[in-house]
């Protein structure tokens, strides 16, 4: 098939690394490995449109390139990789009613408490237009497909649960030890965490987790806390660290996403609350790796952690919860070990991409030549 792509929240390329953009070139990476055609028809950041004029030029043009182009070579159909209330998809829905074109949105969502505010009006509408316009709308949440049951008939809905290419993630026993030589661990339990530095849930989440590990100091349970990531909190986070829990912890920076798998191969466990996190690809990346999972029981979390055989979630903002979970890991070798072990194999068995892709592949064919599933 030959695809029109378009993703308007963070256009491929993008120079911030996120779950966002992991998904978006995952699903581009494995539909051109089937074979298949991928033409980029923005690169254009949609994020608050509406409230953007000077970005309204640029989409003028790329819709008006759009049509050019595709009106003389006309793709089987146009994917759009998530659209919502601050990224709708503007381009994708007029270009395929103008030409005729299949429509497909994957992570389409729907929240209609978006009508509420003036500031999210404009954007509910854009992209309640792009859902209802859609041929078919695919969704890897649980909660955001009975949200789109209310707009989209069930037969136009799927879902796809979020993966990995587990390959990618594979635990290097060699590569681990070393990173623990150099960031001196010597024998001592490693909590691996990762995130980027953001001014907003990311850093809350882990200056939530610092002042955690506070307790676990004053609790006597040894560990070493090593964080990865960058970002404009960065400062604030180290100084927080430094007073909470100085010497148990390293900043080992921003790591590339292909390089991930050493990292966390050097861990014991991973702990990350997730404060509303929509799925966190790096749970998915950590179990893979055979690490158990601390986090919060919210959002798509439980989607993608096991709790009680991959992993340990607790309550939002429940501090003794938290730490409770996190040192019974770190003292009980033989349940962090079958955790681990767990995690890998359920990774797998319902998170591989090259498995759960095939359904989006089979969803796209039979939009692309008929319309209908």
């Amino acid at each position: 098939m030959k695809i029109a792509f378009y993703a308007p929240f963070k256009p491929l390329g993008h120079g911030t690394p996120s779950g966002d953009l992991a998904i978006a070139g995952g699903i581009v990476d494995f539909l051109k490995h089937r074979g298949h055609g991928i033409v980029v028809q923005s690169r254009l950041r949609a994020r608050w449109i509406t409230h953007r004029p000077w970005l309204w030029p640029r989409l003028i043009l790329d819709f008006v390139r759009s049509v050019r182009t595709l009106a003389v070579d006309p793709p089987d159909l146009w994917l759009t990789y998530h659209s919502y209330y601050k990224a709708p998809d503007i381009l994708g829905p007029w270009v395929c009613r103008l030409l005729g074109i299949k429509y497909v949105i994957f992570q389409g969502i729907y929240s209609t408490k978006r009508r509420r505010r003036l500031k999210t009006l404009p954007g509910f509408f854009l992209n309640r237009a792009a859902l209802t316009r859609a041929d078919h709308v695919i969704t890897n949440k649980l909660e955001d497909l009975e949200n789109l049951k209310r707009l989209i008939p069930q037969r136009k809905l799927s879902h796809i649960p979020p993966g990995i290419y587990p390959n990618a993630f594979r635990k290097n026993d060699r590569e681990g030890a070393a990173l623990r030589r150099r960031w001196g661990a010597n024998g001592v339990p490693v909590i691996l965490s990762a995130a980027m530095f953001r001014n907003d849930v990311k850093s809350q989440g882990l200056a939530w987790l610092i002042r955690c590990c506070a307790k676990l100091a004053l609790a006597n349970v040894e560990f070493l806390l090593v964080i990865a990531g960058s970002g404009p909190m960065e400062k604030e986070l180290k100084a927080l660290a430094e007073d909470c829990i100085p010497g148990r912890y390293r900043f080992v920076g921003r790591i590339k996403r292909r390089e991930m798998y050493r990292f966390y191969s050097a861990g014991d466990l991973f702990a990350f609350p997730g404060i509303r996190e929509s799925l966190g690809m790096v749970y998915l990346e950590a179990q893979s790796c055979g690490l158990p999972v601390v986090a919060f029981d919210n959002g798509g979390i439980p989607e993608v952690v096991d709790n009680g055989e991959t992993g340990l979630l607790v309550p939002m903002f429940q501090e003794n919860p938290f730490v409770n979970a996190v040192t019974r890991l770190i003292r009980d070798k033989a349940l962090r070990s079958g955790m681990g072990d767990g995690a890998a194999g359920y990774i797998r068995k319902h998170h591989d991409l090259d498995r759960n892709y095939l359904q989006l592949e089979a969803i796209l064919k039979k939009v692309a030549h008929n319309g209908l599933l």
